[in-house]
């Protein structure tokens, strides 16, 4: 929170342990840790934050967890900006969804009755929805935003909060910055209310929407496939499918079968909604850990395709078989690389390619997509991560009429493929995918045959992803204090046989030229904390920046030739050196 209000974290443990407006499981949970100091100190020493992602923490009692008192924070100090607003807009009000982990719905309901207390009518979903679903949700009930109860892919012991604004994307930091403010603005916590949920139904400030929502999402979905005879001709292929326990089951199920797919197989022990995610440590597409059970379905059925989507059905995953057989899990790069070559080659196949068209991805993403995007003669936008955005390009350019938006992605499996939505939708991305997998079976081919056509048509990537966990309080100052080493002197990072020729700084907004010291301003409107090095060929690339969601640094490296071999090797050395670096300064 703000500077004033820095919590003492004895007296504030105090305060959450005895005082009788915080439930007996709460108190319980604290008088547990009494004498532990450290343990005091990481669950009171702050506010978990409010920035452009909302909230994200480990549940728990404590200022510095996700818990009813934090989120009940949160939608306070975002029902005070609302009632900023004119009359009009606070009666457009909110919807709000959740996803399968523990306290999502607890978090969801407070949260709604919290807006309620303010006069501001709530549409809750009858049951777990995935994000993209209350993205299209904010525009479709013409709502002045949304709130979505998720931690995305984090293991089971986070849950998060996400804000949303009326074009149905995340909150800008314009926003976010006002609800910030609002909630360093309260001291006592003691002072938060709420509707309870009788009195809110009853003055029509609280109701329950999901029937109407599910048809008319997926009527939308069905304009944005783009061949419908090809699935009709390859309606049997086999596609093993996985939730991960999440809010994808439903919709991703309802929207292969509406466009004709037939032989969909779920993972059964992945199907049904689940907080512990069937034991999966990270249920998250990126991670190996998570495809276990998936493969071994496919292995069984031999399936010529297997999909994952994570536990609020934003990110989407996907295994191609390779000639050996064997399943291979493919990078998010690699899926967004596929879905716009396939996407842009089907719409001028269908003449259905505006000239104006324009695609966007991220500063550390592949730069192959800028390569495609060229040889359709589209525009690519490089935009800051994070998908609100490639959302905000959307609204810049499409909605303006300036340019039509085609396709959109993020290296960490986030994709979308329409306008009515304004997030990352795994439900999209998995009707492509498996429409681009029966396009390829026309020509006998695979999806890995199409992943290796399009390196022989644009050249060979690799882009090695890879993350520092530093949790706690600790973490935090080892993660700032490389940033900041790196910043002072990037002579630190030594690659053999690859110079450094150029250093981007998006929180200074600054590139300097590292052969003749010149530095000049970043044609990038916002700042954020991310540096990117580049090298003498401009197109490979090794960045770094704090994860806003996670205790962790991210690192990206990535480096193109001419043949897989080569690209493969420089990828490696960058991310060995990137790991050493790092980990000496931290």
């Amino acid at each position: 929170m703000g500077e004033k209000c820095k919590p003492d974290s004895q007296e504030l443990y105090k305060l959450w342990s005895t005082d009788d407006f915080f439930d007996c499981d709460t108190r319980n949970e604290l008088k547990k840790i009494a004498g532990d100091a450290a343990e005091i100190e990481e669950r009171f020493y702050k506010y978990l934050e409010f920035g452009t992602a909302g909230l994200r923490g480990i549940m728990g009692a404590g200022t510095n967890r996700m818990n009813i008192y934090t989120v009940s924070l949160a939608s306070e100090a975002f029902a005070r900006y609302i009632d900023s607003l004119s009359a009009e807009q606070k009666q457009r009000g909110l919807v709000i969804s959740y996803d399968s982990r523990h306290n999502s719905l607890d978090f969801a309901k407070k949260s709604a009755l919290v807006f309620a207390k303010h006069g501001i009518p709530v549409r809750l979903v009858d049951e777990l929805r995935p994000t993209p679903m209350l993205s299209f949700a904010v525009r479709y009930y013409n709502c002045i935003g949304g709130v979505m109860i998720t931690a995305s892919h984090n293991p089971a012991k986070y849950n998060g909060y996400k804000a949303y604004g009326e074009d149905g994307g995340q909150m800008p930091p314009e926003a976010a910055d006002v609800i910030m403010r609002e909630m360093a603005g309260i001291e006592d916590v003691r002072t938060l209310q709420w509707l309870d949920e009788t009195t809110a139904v009853a003055q029509g400030l609280l109701t329950y929407v999901g029937r109407d929502l599910d048809t008319a999402f997926q009527n939308m979905l069905l304009q944005v496939q783009i061949d419908k005879d090809v699935v009709k001709r390859h309606k049997d292929l086999k596609i093993v499918y996985t939730p991960l326990c999440g809010c994808g089951n439903k919709p991703v199920n309802r929207i292969l079968k509406a466009i004709g797919f037939e032989n969909v197989i779920t993972v059964p022990e992945e199907e049904k909604p689940d907080g512990d995610f069937a034991s999966i440590p990270y249920p998250n597409p990126e991670e190996a850990c998570a495809w276990v059970r998936a493969i071994k379905l496919a292995n069984k059925v031999d399936a010529d395709l297997v999909i994952a989507t994570d536990p609020d059905s934003d990110r989407t995953g996907l295994l191609v078989k390779k000639t050996d057989g064997t399943y291979q899990i493919l990078s998010g790069n690699q899926i967004g690389l596929l879905l716009m070559e396939y996407i842009l080659s089907a719409k001028v196949a269908t003449k259905s390619l505006a000239p104006d068209s324009f695609v966007v991805t991220t500063i550390v993403s592949t730069a192959l997509a800028e390569k495609i995007a060229a040889s359709y003669g589209v525009k690519c936008f490089l935009t800051l991560t994070g998908f609100k955005y490639i959302g905000e390009k959307i609204k810049q350019y499409h909605e303006t009429g300036l340019a039509h938006f085609v396709f959109g992605f993020e290296e960490s499996f986030g994709f979308l493929a329409e306008t009515e939505v304004r997030d990352k939708d795994a439900v999209v991305a998995c009707m492509l995918i498996s429409e681009m997998a029966a396009k390829a079976a026309d020509s006998h081919k695979t999806v890995n045959d199409l992943l290796q056509d399009l390196f022989r048509k644009y050249g060979y990537g690799t882009e090695k992803v890879f993350s520092l966990v530093r949790e706690g309080i600790q973490g935090q100052k080892q993660i700032a204090g490389a940033m900041a080493a790196l910043r002072a002197d990037e002579t630190k990072l030594k690659f053999p046989d690859l110079q450094i020729v150029a250093v981007e700084d998006y929180l200074s907004g600054t590139v300097k030229n590292c052969l003749t010291g010149e530095v000049k301003a970043l044609d990038m409107p916002v700042k954020s904390d991310v540096l990117r090095f580049k090298f003498a060929n401009n197109t490979d690339f090794v960045a770094i920046r704090p994860s806003g969601t996670e205790p962790k640094l991210k690192v990206y490296c990535a480096a193109y030739a001419e043949s897989e071999s080569d690209s493969r090797a420089k990828a490696e050395l960058m991310a060995e050196v990137m790991h050493k670096t790092l980990d000496g300064i931290m």
